[in-house]
C-alpha cells in the first residue's frame, strides 16, 4: 500500500494546487447562492475526480497480473511525462506578460447566475475535460493500478488521492462555512494570490511531474 500511496502523491498534490477550481469555488461562494452552489461544486468535483480515478484504477488493475510491473505501464508513464513537459512549456509560453492579467473564461464571468446543478456540472467538466487536471488524475491513478499493493491497498490509495486532489475545493468551502466574517477576506486573498501566480504554479508542477514520470519510465524500461 505504501508504494501505491507514494506513487500517486505528486499527482494528487498537483491537482490540489490547481488554481482554476479554487478560483471557481471562491467566486461561487461570493454570490447570493454561494452556500448551495459552493457545496454543489465541491460535490461535483469529488464525484468527478472519484469517477476518473476509479475507472483508471479498475481498468489498469485488470491489465496487471502481478509480479513485475508490466511494460505497458512504463510506456504509458513515458507518454504522460512527455505530455506534462509539453503542457508546462505551453503554460509558460501562454502566461500573461508583466503588467497584464489573463482574460477570465466566459463561464467565470457568468458564475453569479449559476444554479446548483450548473455548479456541479462545471466541476465535473473541470475534472474530466480540463487537460491538465485529467492527465494528472490519470497519471496518479495509473501509478496506483500498477503498484504491487493489494486490492484493499489500492482502494485506500485511490480514496486518499481523491481527498487530497479535492483540497482545492474542500478547503475554501470549509473556510466559508466555518470562518465567519473573516472568510471573505481570507478567500479573497487566496483568489488574488492564485490568480497572479497561476502560470508559475502550473508550469512548475507540470515540469516536475514530467521529469519524474519520464525518469521513472526510462529507469523501468532500461
Amino acid at each position: 500500500m505504501g508504494e501505491a500511496i507514494g506513487s500517486m502523491l505528486a499527482s494528487a498534490v498537483g491537482i490540489a494546487i490547481s488554481p482554476l477550481p479554487l478560483i471557481a469555488v471562491i467566486l461561487m461562494l461570493a454570490t447570493p447562492k454561494g452556500r448551495a452552489n459552493g457545496i454543489a461544486f465541491t460535490a461535483g468535483w469529488v464525484v468527478g475526480l472519484a469517477a476518473v480515478v476509479t475507472v483508471v484504477v479498475v481498468a489498469g488493475s485488470g491489465m496487471t497480473t502481478g509480479g513485475e510491473k508490466p511494460t505497458w505501464a512504463y510506456w504509458l508513464k513515458l507518454a504522460l511525462g512527455v505530455v506534462f513537459v509539453l503542457m508546462a512549456l505551453k503554460q509558460w509560453r501562454d502566461r500573461p506578460r508583466e503588467g497584464h492579467e489573463a482574460e477570465p473564461p466566459k463561464w467565470m464571468r457568468a458564475i453569479d447566475r449559476f444554479t446548483a446543478g450548473k455548479a456541479a456540472g462545471l466541476a465535473v467538466v473541470l475534472v474530466a475535460a480540463n487537460p491538465k487536471n485529467l492527465v494528472l488524475a490519470v497519471g496518479g491513478a495509473v501509478s496506483i493500478a500498477t503498484s504491487d499493493a493489494s486490492a484493499g491497498g489500492k482502494t485506500v490509495a485511490a480514496v486518499l488521492m481523491v481527498l487530497i486532489g479535492s483540497l482545492c475545493t474542500l478547503l475554501p468551502l470549509g473556510v466559508y462555512l466555518l470562518g465567519g466574517d473573516r472568510s471573505t477576506r481570507v478567500l479573497g486573498g487566496w483568489k488574488q494570490w492564485m490568480s497572479v501566480h497561476n502560470a508559475a504554479i502550473m508550469t512548475t508542477v507540470l515540469a516536475v511531474l514530467g521529469a519524474k514520470y519520464v525518469g521513472d519510465a526510462l529507469a523501468g524500461l532500461a
